[in-house]
């Protein structure tokens, strides 16, 4: 049996990964969010508030269940948020950087931890996708707290990989940008003030243009990816290269 603990399966990729991974019946799903929307007798939801760490903490037992019979198991960190859109130092509520960085960052570390910890003597195979984005090696006027987040999703990556690779785990740990999607996030930059976020015009024009991937289409290479893991060297990857 393959195990897939997704985080963010409530809508736009996470859920698209989780509804394909379900139509194969030696799949089981742990959907990690507030609010599920899949309803399947393989799929587990399991609530909870990423901007809350100690829920998360009080919680996470839930999450990483002993799943003996497992060959495979899989966490993908996919649940993110972009955070409010403007310049450091105009107006930013401190406490904004805090909820991107817990979402971003806080929580998937923690997640990862405890996956290390839980199955370190597990014999299946072991694999760590983070969702992460091209804005983590550009930076992008507006969006400060969003690009340093993702920056430090794909460090925590590199970081990690190194370590299960000098203690010969076999652990894979991979950051996956996914390109410009179609989802709810998309829907609020095309919202965005031109003051606060220079180039919004062009992400605007992504949209008008039908320029976005969907889902559905993504979720299917980073599927198609975690099957062949074994063609990719490199931890961080872009999506639209496969």
């Amino acid at each position: 049996m393959n195990y897939y603990i997704i985080t963010g399966t409530s809508k736009g990729i996470g859920k698209a990964i989780a509804e394909e991974l379900l139509q194969d019946d030696n799949n089981r799903v742990v959907g990690v969010c507030r609010n599920s929307t899949i309803n399947h007798q393989n799929y587990r939801h399991q609530p909870l508030d990423f901007s809350d760490i100690p829920a998360v903490e009080h919680n996470l037992q839930k999450v990483f269940l002993p799943f003996k019979d497992a060959e495979k198991l899989v966490l993908i960190n996919n649940a993110g948020v972009l955070g409010d859109i403007g310049y450091v130092g105009e107006g930013m509520p401190n406490e904004r950087f805090e909820f991107v960085f817990d979402v971003n960052v806080i929580v998937p570390a923690m997640l990862m931890n405890t996956f290390l910890q839980v199955y370190q003597q597990h014999p299946a195979e072991k694999l760590i996708i983070n969702i992460s984005s091209g804005a983590g090696k550009y930076p992008i006027d507006g969006w400060a707290s969003y690009c340093a987040s993702k920056a430090a999703l794909d460090m925590l990556s590199l970081t990690i990989q190194k370590e299960q690779d000098m203690r010969g785990s076999g652990v894979k740990v991979y950051a996956l940008a996914p390109g410009v999607v179609d989802t709810a996030m998309q829907e609020n930059i095309r919202e965005a003030d031109a003051e606060r976020f220079s180039t919004v015009e062009k992400f605007r024009n992504y949209k008008a243009n039908n320029e976005l991937a969907q889902p559905e289409d993504v979720a299917h290479k980073i599927i198609q990816f975690l099957h062949n893991t074994a063609n990719y060297n490199d931890v961080v990857v872009d999506v639209r290269n496969m």
